[in-house]
């Protein structure tokens, strides 16, 4: 058995894409199943279409295209704003675009045109986040004018992101900050745009009953897939923690001072590590680090562990309160946050496994 692994559960991811899509539906809210995380992983892409959900997202045209050569059929919604590069091969693959300025959306329709090929474009709005987007107190008249000059590609919504960059929550009075530009452009456009207004942290406010009734669109991946949401910095708890778990195995057990000895400089990753000392503890080292994971965001199941630190290849455990006594070969189990199932399911050194 080849180590470090993830062991992931279609059955459990699926469960949670059922009680997400459910939640939608009840709501007259599209559900985007968003694919990023996994890299367009084409076994989980299977799973989410066989629950029912129709449009994948992704950011990376390279998913996109491995899930169709492996058969997964869109429609697919490009979250990221594409690269001038990319453009044609952006319109070939996908269905619906994410955009948030002018010069992509003409070059656009001017491919679109080339090919023949109708193709939705998706006007992204910054209301307070600072990452892409039209600045929202300009929306109005940018995106009127821009609508107003496509030939084949069509302004089928409105869209925003929070969370992403500046931490910015969604609240019931920044939604409705798009749903007052979506009455301005239907009006001046004669049109009906959608909102793609709601990621993972968004459900909150479905929860709460305080979500704007125009809100028509959800980009979800982490709560489907790891049934978390690291914006609202919580376990949701209608989904299921245990869809991905990180084994990784330990190759070296001992006891040693909890404090190194000798002149402190930086790591290898050019932080200034910080200790506490708590005498001779017992630790263990396992065979996966920086390279591999975000440490910080692993979540033992056994509670009595403290993750220390890890260089690029290793991460240090203290198992001194844990009544199990590991040994070299022993395998330990970790939830993982968003950052850390990001990097392992990028790293080609961690295996994926499914059940």
């Amino acid at each position: 058995m080849k180590f470090p692994r993830l062991v992931i559960s279609l059955e459990k991811i699926k469960e949670n894409a059922k009680k997400v899509l459910d939640m939608l539906n009840k709501h007259d809210i599209e559900l985007v199943a968003v694919t990023k995380l996994v890299l367009g992983d084409p076994k989980i892409a299977k799973t989410l279409k066989d629950v029912g959900i129709q449009k994948i997202g992704e950011s990376r045209l390279d998913n996109i295209e491995k899930m169709i050569k492996n058969k997964i059929s869109g429609p697919f919604q490009l979250l990221r704003i594409p690269m001038l590069s990319e453009l044609e091969k952006a319109v070939l693959l996908v269905d619906e675009i994410l955009i948030s300025d002018k010069i992509t959306a003409l070059k656009i329709d001017e491919i679109a045109q080339k090919y023949d090929k109708n193709i939705e474009l998706i006007y992204m709005i910054d209301v307070g986040d600072l990452r892409e987007g039209v600045w929202f107190e300009n929306a109005c008249k940018t995106i009127e004018n821009i609508a107003k000059k496509l030939k084949m590609a069509k302004l089928s919504g409105i869209g925003t992101n929070v969370g992403c960059f500046g931490g910015v929550l969604p609240t019931k009075d920044n939604l409705n900050t798009l749903v007052e530009i979506k009455k301005y452009l239907d009006d001046k456009l004669n049109t009906n745009l959608k909102i793609s207004g709601g990621s993972t942290v968004t459900l909150k406010l479905i929860e709460n009953g305080e979500l704007p009734e125009k809100i028509n669109q959800f980009r979800i991946g982490e709560g489907i897939l790891l049934g978390t949401d690291a914006t609202g910095h919580r376990d949701i708890p209608y989904l299921s923690q245990n869809t991905v778990i990180l084994e990784a195995e330990v190759i070296e057990v001992d006891y040693k001072p909890s404090v190194p000895v000798g002149k402190i400089g930086r790591d290898s990753m050019g932080r200034i590590p910080e200790f506490e000392d708590k005498g001779w503890r017992k630790r263990i080292i396992l065979a996966i680090g920086e390279q591999d994971i975000d440490p910080s965001g692993l979540k033992s199941l056994n509670k009595n562990l403290e993750i220390l630190h890890a260089s690029s290849d290793h991460t240090i455990i203290d198992y001194t309160e844990s009544e199990v006594n590991y040994k070299i070969g022993d395998i330990l189990k970790f939830k993982l946050s968003y950052g850390a199932a990001l990097r392992a399911f990028t790293s080609p050194f961690v295996k994926k496994i499914y059940q």
